[in-house]
C-alpha cells in the first residue's frame, strides 16, 4: 500500500469532526434535552461538562501519545467519538444523554495530538503554517457544524448525531488504513511512576512555554465570552433571530479558514510568528472592545471580521511556538497541557460571560453586552501582555521529517 505524500488531510478531518460534533449540539442540544424534561441547570451542566472532561483527559491523551505513539491513540478516541455521538442519537433518558457527552468530551480531547504529530514531522519553522491548517479545521467545524444540526433536525433530534457518528467511523477508517505513525521508538516517552502533568514545564523552555500557554488561556477565554453571548447580543441590539446569527457565526468561520488556512504561512514568512500572535492578540482586544459599540451591520461585520482575523492570527502562531518550546518525547503531553487550557478557556469563559451580562440587564438597551466584552477585551489585553514576554527559541533543524510535502 502506498503511503500518501501528506498526513494533513487526516489529521484536517480529525480535528474538523472533532468541531462540527462541537457545533451540532449548539442548536440542538437543549431542545434535545428539554424532551427528557431537563431543568435549565441541567442542560447547562448538560452542556459544559463536554470540555469539562477535556479540561481533564487533553493532556492524558496527549501523554498516552507520548508513550505509544500517535497513531494508536488517536485512532481509539476517534473510535470513542463514534459511540458517544452514537449513544447520544440513541439516548432514551436524561442520564444516557449525560454519559455519551461525558464519553464525547472524554476522546474529544484528542486535539493535542494532530498537534503533536505535526510538530514530528515538520522542522520548527514550519510548523505555526501546518498549525494553521488545523485552525482552517477549527473554522470549518465551527461553520458546518450548527448549520447540519439545524437542518438534520429537521429529520429528527437524533439525525445529526448519528451523522456525526458516520463522519467519525470514516475518519477512524482513514487513520487506520492510510495514517503513518510519526513518533519514532526511540523517541517515545519512557514508562515511568508518578508522572506528573507539571513535569512538562521542566523539559525545555519551561518558563517561556508557560508564557505561551497563558496567552493562549486569556486569548480562548475573551473569544468564548462574545461566543456564547453573541446571538443574545445581536438579538436585543439588532432583533435577529437564529438564523440570522448563524450567517454571522458562517462569515466568522470562513474568515477564519481564510486566515489559517490560506494566509497564516504567508504571514509567518513575512512577519514572523511572535510578532503574528502579538498583533492578532491585539486585534482581537480591539474588536471585543468595539463590539458592544456595533450600531449597524456594516459595523458589526467589521468587528466580526477582526475577531475572526485577531484570533485566527494569534491561535497558529502560539500552538507551533509551543510545540518549539518543549523537548520532543515530550510534545504530545505539552500540547495536551495547552489544549486543556484552551478547555479551561471554553468552560470559565460562558460562565464568566453569564455572570457579567447581568450586571447589564437593568441599564437602558444600549448598553447590552458592554460589561462581558469590555471584561473580555481586558483578559485579551492581558494575554497582549503576556505576548509581548513571549521570545522564540532558536531554530531547531533536527527534526525527523517523515512527510516532507507538508
Amino acid at each position: 500500500m502506498v503511503r500518501p505524500r501528506s498526513p494533513l488531510f487526516v489529521l484536517f478531518l480529525t480535528v474538523f469532526i472533532d468541531l462540527v460534533g462541537f457545533g451540532i449540539v449548539i442548536p440542538i442540544l437543549p431542545l434535545y434535552a428539554e424532551h427528557f424534561h431537563a431543568s435549565p441547570v441541567a442542560i447547562g451542566w448538560l452542556t459544559g461538562i463536554y470540555s469539562g472532561m477535556q479540561i481533564i483527559f487533553t493532556p492524558i491523551l496527549g501523554k498516552l501519545s507520548d508513550r505509544f505513539g500517535r497513531r494508536p491513540v488517536l485512532f481509539v478516541s476517534i473510535v470513542g467519538t463514534a459511540i458517544g455521538f452514537t449513544l447520544m442519537g440513541l439516548a432514551h433518558s436524561l442520564t444516557l444523554l449525560f454519559a455519551a457527552r461525558i464519553l464525547a468530551g472524554i476522546t474529544g480531547g484528542n486535539i493535542s495530538i494532530p498537534q503533536a504529530y505535526i510538530a514530528d514531522v515538520t522542522a520548527p519553522e514550519k510548523r505555526s503554517r501546518a498549525m494553521g491548517m488545523i485552525g482552517a479545521a477549527f473554522g470549518l467545524g465551527f461553520t458546518f457544524g450548527p448549520l447540519i444540526g439545524g437542518v438534520m433536525s429537521r429529520i429528527s433530534y437524533s439525525a445529526p448525531f448519528f451523522f456525526a457518528a458516520g463522519l467519525a467511523v470514516i475518519n477512524a477508517v482513514l487513520v487506520y488504513l492510510i495514517l503513518p505513525e510519526s513518533l519514532s521508538a526511540e523517541h517515545r516517552a519512557k514508562p515511568r511512576q508518578d508522572t506528573k502533568f507539571t513535569e512538562v514545564f521542566q523539559h525545555g523552555r519551561g518558563a517561556m512555554f508557560a508564557i505561551v500557554v497563558g496567552t493562549y488561556f486569556f486569548l480562548i477565554v475573551g473569544f468564548s465570552i462574545m461566543t456564547t453571548l453573541f446571538a443574545l447580543f445581536t438579538e436585543k441590539r439588532f432583533g435577529y433571530d437564529a438564523q440570522a446569527n448563524g450567517y454571522l457565526f458562517g462569515f466568522i468561520g470562513i474568515v477564519a479558514v481564510i486566515i489559517q488556512g490560506g494566509l497564516i504561512g504567508r504571514l509567518i514568512k513575512v512577519f514572523g510568528e511572535v510578532a503574528l500572535a502579538r498583533t492578532g492578540m491585539i486585534l482581537t482586544t480591539l474588536s471585543l472592545a468595539l463590539l458592544p459599540l456595533s450600531g449597524n451591520l456594516a459595523f458589526l461585520l467589521l468587528v466580526c471580521a477582526g475577531l475572526s482575523i485577531g484570533s485566527g492570527c494569534a491561535s497558529p502562531p502560539l500552538s507551533g511556538l509551543a510545540s518549539q518550546m518543549i523537548e520532543r518525547s515530550w510534545q504530545g503531553r505539552a500540547l495536551g497541557v495547552m489544549q486543556s487550557a484552551g478547555s479551561t478557556a471554553r468552560l470559565l469563559g460562558p460562565l464568566l460571560g453569564g455572570w457579567l451580562l447581568m450586571f447589564d440587564l437593568r441599564k437602558p438597551l444600549s448598553h447590552y453586552g458592554r460589561t462581558p466584552f469590555l471584561i473580555g477585551a481586558l483578559l485579551c489585553f492581558v494575554g497582549a501582555a503576556l505576548a509581548f514576554c513571549v521570545k522564540k527559541p532558536a531554530e531547531d533543524r533536527s527534526v525527523e521529517d517523515i512527510t516532507p510535502g507538508l
